[in-house]
């Protein structure tokens, strides 16, 4: 099951107390201080990994509760820490604060640990409190409460061309044509329900990029039609769309205009990205009609792998032009 989205409860560990605490000697009542400090608590982590694809263990767990520090001793002896609570999140996971809904953190590198709940600080005791001015402190201080969060976690897959196009445009039989990503695909609507991602390789120059192929578009589905546009989400970080529309509609430039506005309803930024747009299934039509593409679009077969390499090799060049860009 793809999870895409989970709400968690992160309550890091207290703070232990420091003690009051006063060393015993033979001929002094009362010696020096020797009250240790409380240990701190368990923070919660996340931390990326590029082994984990979905929230879903998050999701099914949902309360983190991390371990309180122990309390100081006397002879000075320090409290014990409480333990970290790591969570393994997938790469490109955004941590927002579910009250403010503020965003936190944004998981995009491997191993990389962002601390979610912090922990209380243990409190100090009276040995450490000691100072020329107090050498004999009569108190020592409680531990800190730690950090107490509703947390809300949203993937947003990590990928370099995102395919958009309504159901059965052929979006699926593409990307397993050119990669190892194996979505379901049928003669009916809707059979890629979640995204799925394929290593794109162009062997000549050793290179390689993420496609990511998404649920189909329908007219008005940001009204909640078909599938919804909530799975959009999933192309916000690409640099290049590809705007798939097959061969045998009745008019390939307004199958593009509806597919470009549902885009737009979502996010004016995600419409705005450098679009690539592709005439699918050519193998369908007659010869006489397969030079009526509209001007500047590509067309391919993914059946017969017409023309595959060269949108291959457009994809890489809008790639390498956006990469540019941006730095």
């Amino acid at each position: 099951m793809f999870i895409d989205e989970a709400t968690i409860e992160a309550k890091a560990g207290d703070g232990g107390n420091g003690c009051h605490s006063y060393e015993k000697m033979k001929y002094k009542p009362k010696g020096r201080p020797d009250g240790g400090n409380g240990g701190r608590g368990g923070s919660i982590i996340l931390i990326g990994s590029s082994t984990v694809h979905t929230l879903q263990d998050v999701a099914y767990r949902r309360h983190y509760k991390a371990s309180r520090g122990a309390h100081g001793k006397g002879s000075n002896k320090f409290g014990r820490s409480g333990e970290d609570i790591l969570i393994k999140v997938p790469l490109g996971t955004v941590v927002y604060n579910k009250e403010t809904n503020e965003p936190i953190a944004d998981c995009l590198e491997q191993n990389q640990k962002v601390v979610v709940a912090k922990a209380g600080r243990g409190g100090r005791g009276n040995a450490t409190l000691a100072n020329f001015k107090n050498p004999n402190p009569e108190r020592s201080e409680e531990g800190k409460p730690g950090e107490e969060k509703i947390l809300r976690l949203e993937l947003k897959v990590l990928a370099d061309v995102g395919l958009v196009g309504r159901p059965n445009a052929g979006k699926s039989t593409f990307i397993t044509s050119i990669s190892h990503a194996r979505p379901k695909i049928a003669d009916y609507p809707f059979t890629t329900k979640e995204p799925h991602l394929g290593i794109v390789k162009l062997p000549s120059i050793h290179e390689s990029f993420v496609m990511a192929d998404i649920p189909g578009l329908i007219e008005n589905c940001h009204e909640g039609k078909g599938l919804g546009i909530k799975f959009l989400r999933h192309i916000e970080r690409t640099r290049v769309l590809a705007i798939l529309v097959e061969a045998t509609c009745d008019d390939p430039l307004e199958e593009a205009s509806i597919l470009l506005k549902e885009l737009n309803f979502y996010s004016e930024a995600l419409a705005e990205k450098p679009k690539c747009f592709i005439m699918t299934k050519i193998d369908l039509l007659p010869e006489e009609k397969r030079g009526k593409i509209p001007d500047g679009w590509l067309s391919i077969s993914a059946v017969t792998s017409e023309n595959i390499d060269t949108v291959i090799k457009k994809m890489w060049e809008m790639l390498t032009v956006s990469r540019k860009s941006e730095s």
